[in-house]
């Protein structure tokens, strides 16, 4: 049965409503970055652009670098815009919009996340790269889907126990990276840890304004998390809705995070425009290389 003009929307020119995109539009390796200014920070390495598109905050280039075609678009801020996102890229390949029916042969794309974090971990210094082995989800939204197949329920368990997590919050969700990119993009100058998503900047990643947290020992209960070695190294905002829409839908995945500040010992980086710079220079010879 097609699916409901209702519930994939496309534009009059026939592209996906959010994205503004066509199949054509996009290669099989896409960055994701937050902020739609760092997407021409990305594609400024690129020998040749081909496409440019914007509606809202997401912004696309696709072009080629040292002959590997590429695509970066950003996805705004938080999870709810990776399920936009992350959805509509899936229906481009995934999906035939003439006939509105999932095709037989299924496409996998490689999407890797640059972006900035604060550190957990006193030994994790500003200025240095994080590559997410797990992405801890904090925040929810992926409850709306079927994820016992994508679910880690021993470390989730112990999660649990040491937080003490409330019962009427979300259960967090622990999914792990795509290892085939992984291997592709570590080095001994790469940290990995698991990187904890939240669902906003100021309480659920306990700061502190004018309005009081919940619980607000939670982040030094994070920090001190220990399960066999496995250990919570920064905070943000997208990558574990990557990791498990990614998962899901059988794409492969993995978060580069440019650590720009850490909470632990209270610094932020002098310079963070050239940590991320560095950081999309190291990922893209990575990639070609």
């Amino acid at each position: 049965m097609p699916i409901k003009e209702s519930e994939l929307i496309l534009n009059p020119d026939g592209s996906v409503y959010h994205l503004n995109l066509k199949p054509e539009h996009i290669a099989n390796t896409i960055f994701f970055v937050g902020d739609q200014d760092r997407v021409s920070k990305i594609s400024k390495h690129f020998d040749t652009i081909e496409f440019e598109t914007q509606k809202r905050e997401f912004k696309t280039h696709t072009g080629t670098y040292k002959g590997k075609r590429l695509s970066v678009i950003s996805t705004g801020i938080g999870p709810d815009n990776i399920d936009i996102v992350l959805n509509e890229l899936d229906a481009l390949v995934n999906i035939d919009l003439q006939t509105r029916q999932p095709k037989e042969s299924l496409t996998s794309l490689n999407i890797i996340r640059i972006g900035t974090s604060g550190s957990l971990q006193a030994d994790i210094p500003v200025d240095s790269f994080l590559l997410s082995t797990y992405g801890l989800d904090l925040n929810g939204m992926l409850h709306f889907y079927q994820i016992d197949a994508i679910s880690n329920p021993q470390l989730e368990n112990a999660f649990i126990s040491h937080t003490n997590w409330d019962k009427n919050k979300a259960r967090p969700i622990l999914i792990n990276n795509s290892n085939a990119l992984e291997k592709i993009l570590e080095s001994p100058k790469v940290f990995k840890g698991v990187t904890a998503t939240a669902g906003g900047f100021y309480g659920p990643q306990g700061r502190v304004l004018r309005l009081p947290l919940f619980d607000g020992d939670m982040n030094a209960k994070i920090d001190s998390f220990n399960h066999n070695g496995v250990k919570i190294t920064n905070f943000e905002m997208e990558t574990s809705a990557i990791y498990g829409l990614s998962k899901l839908l059988g794409h492969h995945a993995c978060s580069m995070n440019a650590i720009i500040a850490n909470r632990a010992n209270g610094t932020f980086s002098k310079n963070p425009k050239k940590v991320v710079t560095d950081l999309i220079e190291y990922t893209l010879n990575k990639l070609v290389n």
